[in-house]
């Protein structure tokens, strides 16, 4: 899979290209990546890539004219193009597994108060949001898509890392507790269970713990999971 970034700020995506499980990722030929700066394709003698919106307002938006000549730019025909906004679609597991089977992303990393609507209407397939909440760097937002999409593909981490994580594809339900060495901290010791050796009884208390948490920390996944597996029971209501 191929990333390509168009940003006003690209030094901000390099590094992650350039370290852990991403550069692993790379030098296994599993992904590939191009880091576009919108300056470049401005044709105003100062790069000047914002100009002020119709209308009146507050902020500054990011021309049309540069970052469609950046898209232009880009060769593959089989690319998927997502600007990262608020306003969009909001990011989750299922649509993470969704983007992991493209051949190739475009992202075009907002700033200011966004881009010009028409970049939007002629060249994006999805404006995606990463949560309910504005950030001042499109970058940030970016990264956020790429890490939970590129880790997705085969070879880049166990698969079976991905069946018990939280919004897992087995069952949607967030992740157990995890527990290392010292055995005693602080007074909070590690649950007998896991350290029983019994791995039908760890299996069992890592599941309803999984349940646990969903219920108590996100109840609408609980819900979905119920759905999942096909039972109500009485639980679309909090007790």
């Amino acid at each position: 899979m191929k990333f390509t970034v168009i940003s006003l700020f690209p030094a901000i995506i390099k590094p992650f290209f350039e370290n852990s499980i991403m550069k692993k990722a790379i030098n296994k030929g599993i992904v590939s990546f191009e880091l576009l700066d919108v300056k470049d394709f401005s044709k105003d003698k100062h790069k000047r890539c914002d100009d002020l919106p119709y209308g009146g307002g507050a902020g500054m938006v990011l021309k049309a004219e540069p970052i469609s000549s950046a898209l232009e730019h880009v060769e593959a025909t089989k690319k998927t193009t997502i600007f990262l906004s608020p306003s969009g679609i909001k990011h989750t597991q299922e649509l993470a597994y969704s983007l992991s089977k493209k051949e190739e992303i475009v992202i075009i990393c907002g700033r200011y108060e966004g881009i010009d609507q028409r970049i939007i209407d002629l060249y994006v397939d999805f404006e995606i949001s990463i949560g309910d909440y504005v950030l001042s760097s499109g970058e940030i937002a970016a990264l956020v898509l790429i890490d939970s999409v590129y880790r997705l593909l085969d070879g880049v981490i166990n698969p079976n890392s991905l069946l018990e994580e939280s919004f897992g594809i087995k069952n949607r339900l967030l992740e157990y507790p995890h527990y290392t060495r010292p055995y005693n901290f602080m007074g909070i010791k590690v649950p007998e269970v896991l350290i029983s050796g019994h791995h039908e009884n760890i299996k069992n208390w890592r599941f309803f713990k999984a349940k646990e948490k969903t219920k108590k920390n996100r109840y609408d996944l609980y819900l979905k999971y119920l759905e999942i597996i096909g039972e109500d029971n009485g639980f679309n209501k909090k007790n």
